[in-house]
């Protein structure tokens, strides 16, 4: 699905949606630097049994960047209960990855929205995770929004080929990259990681323990950008929150390894 052809207007821009397949319902959360089009290539085969809901968080993909927005993981989480309130989803199932992780865990933890059960791959959850070129990027937000936009385009792609073990397919990384390019994409690009902040992670941190729905994590043991150690954090604070990896993913474990992926997803029994 390459077109989020439905809108929900948040009081600080519109955010793209849309729905496919039938059955029991399931939300599909991305992180940064990316859109729902990261999960692509598991959604034809999700909908013919699950009614997918896939949306691209405000300022990010389809979604409208503007300057002035709130892009915190807290903001992006009160989104995310007030879409699952838009959609009438009681209780759907909700898979998340990078700063969707954290998107998702916020959700849940402190703006009450209620969840089936939650797969959590290679995700942002927690601890100590401004490190990095993300860090970098907090420290010089001002030298990086004022790169040549060459240079600029050279860098996201670099960092988004590093997200990945077994490469892009055809097309895909230019599709990743599109929202970002050009002067309102490059301004996109550093205002949302400007906004993200370890401190909305903190504030749930201390709830992981009471989570009683079903929660599994699936990691991949190339992860370079959330490595492995960041699985065994999250798989030691939630309860009977079982850990699975995927030896010969990185971090974009939906383009790696979307077979795996598909399979974890499907194995566990809606509201099981």
């Amino acid at each position: 699905m390459n077109s989020l052809h439905e809108r929900f207007d948040d009081e600080e821009g519109a955010i793209r949606w849309a729905h496919v397949g039938a059955g029991a319902p399931i939300v599909l959360v991305h992180g940064t630097p990316y859109s729902s089009r990261i999960f692509a290539g598991i959604v034809p085969a999700l909908s013919e049994r699950r009614r997918v809901y896939l949306f691209d968080h405000l300022g990010y993909g389809q979604s409208e960047k503007r300057e002035g927005q709130d892009l915190s993981i807290a903001a992006q989480a009160r989104r995310l209960a007030r879409l699952l309130e838009h959609w009438d989803l009681d209780t759907p199932s909700v898979v998340a990855t990078d700063i969707g992780g954290a998107i998702a865990l916020r959700a849940l933890l402190l703006e009450r929205a209620a969840f089936a059960d939650l797969l959590l791959f290679d995700a942002v959850t927690g601890g100590h995770w401004e490190r990095g070129l993300f860090a970098l990027m907090l420290e010089h937000t001002e030298v990086f929004q004022a790169l040549p936009g060459y240079a600029h385009r050279a860098l996201v792609a670099a960092h988004m080929q590093n997200a990945t073990q077994q490469g892009f397919r055809p097309g895909v990384l230019d599709e990743l990259l599109a929202p970002w390019v050009g002067a309102d994409g490059q301004a996109a690009y550093y205002r949302q990681y400007s906004q993200l902040r370890q401190a909305d992670t903190a504030e749930y941190e201390h709830l992981l323990g009471g989570i009683s729905i079903p929660v599994r994590i699936l990691w991949g043991r190339q992860d370079r950008i959330v490595p492995p150690d960041y699985a065994h954090w999250i798989a030691e604070r939630i309860p009977n929150a079982p850990l699975s990896w995927e030896d010969n993913a990185g971090h974009l474990l939906a383009e790696d390894a979307p077979a795996r992926l598909l399979y974890e997803i499907l194995e566990q029994p809606y509201g099981a």
